[in-house]
């Protein structure tokens, strides 16, 4: 069986507006832990646009913020207003702050509880921006858990100097008998992050998440507070999925809880255990007891945004 993961940088476009992003958030909560944020980044080619509602007591700027993240040479825009009364009058009482279905994810194969050619695909990209610092992706390709094809593109970087590096992360792995290893493949190449191409907002979904073999909600994690249960339920399916496989000793957990607006328990809240399914039992599954659990009113978001939100010892890993 072949399973394949990517994993993209910290300076890939995507993620610099992930990053802004969440760093607008977590000032937000530095300063005020009930803010009510939704922010969306777009940059690219000289431009950042920052977009959203936030209603808090918290002073920023977040021309700065963006700054600080991605650097100074940027033109930004920000357009930012208080958060929707119709959204406000549902979320107040307690209820969610949107509709939507949330999937939580636990594997036994990795000791981070993710699947394994994520785990090796984020470690190697680790390895690579501790020396490059640059945009860049990683991939790898698995065959009955032996890494069978690796893919690393990474700016300013010499092909060369890649596959060394590449080479010397292997050592010690399992790899298959026609290992092959693409280094830069289309080339070494110099133009990255924001001067090579847009980046917005919420748009590396399966990188966040747990790679494409495990299915998710749909909804993006940065920039949203945790009233928005496209997030804070996300983190709370996952620390469900952990226990269950702990209290199990299982192979595999996937968790599904779905929410209505302004609704505070889910209408849906189900594990599926080995293939054996069974109800979600003995956790505060509302958005205020999610928070109050996993203690997301403290600012901790930007770091999330940078290596996925799963497998890196969050609160809901563990």
């Amino acid at each position: 069986m072949l399973k394949t993961a990517e994993s993209v940088s910290p300076m890939h476009p995507d993620k610099i507006c992930d990053r802004i992003s969440d760093a607008i958030l977590d000032v937000c909560l530095t300063h005020d832990p009930y803010s009510r944020v939704a922010v969306e980044t777009m940059g690219g080619h000289g431009v950042i646009t920052i977009t959203g509602e936030i209603t808090s007591t918290a002073i920023f700027d977040a021309e700065k913020i963006a700054k600080r993240v991605a650097g100074d040479q940027y033109q930004v825009s920000v357009n930012i207003v208080q958060q929707s009364p119709d959204i406000a009058r549902g979320v107040d009482p307690g209820g969610a702050g949107d509709q939507g279905i949330m999937v939580g994810y636990a594997s036994a194969e990795t000791p981070e509880y993710i699947p394994l050619e994520v785990k090796l695909s984020r470690d190697l990209c680790k390895v690579l921006f501790v020396k490059y610092k640059t945009d860049g992706k990683t991939q790898i390709t698995l065959e009955d858990a032996k890494i069978k094809t690796v893919v690393a593109s990474f700016q300013h970087a010499k092909a060369d100097d890649l596959r060394q590096l590449i080479a010397t992360w292997l050592e010690g792995k399992l790899t298959t008998d026609d290992l092959q290893v693409f280094a830069n493949p289309a080339g070494d190449w110099s133009q990255g992050g924001f001067e090579a191409d847009t980046g917005v907002t919420g748009r590396k979904l399966i990188v966040d998440n747990y790679g494409p073999r495990v299915p998710i909600g749909g909804g993006a994690f940065s920039g949203k507070d945790s009233t928005k249960v496209d997030r804070s339920a996300a983190y709370m399916a996952r620390k469900v999925a952990v226990d269950y496989l702990k209290k199990n000793n299982a192979r595999e957990v996937v968790c599904h809880l779905a929410y209505s607006i302004g609704v505070a328990e889910p209408v849906m809240a189900v594990v599926d255990i080995d293939g054996r399914k069974e109800k979600v039992e003995g956790y505060d599954l509302s958005p205020k007891g999610i928070i109050e659990f996993l203690e997301l009113r403290k600012p901790q978001f930007e770091h999330t945004a940078e290596f996925g939100h799963f497998g890196n010892g969050f609160k809901w890993d563990n």
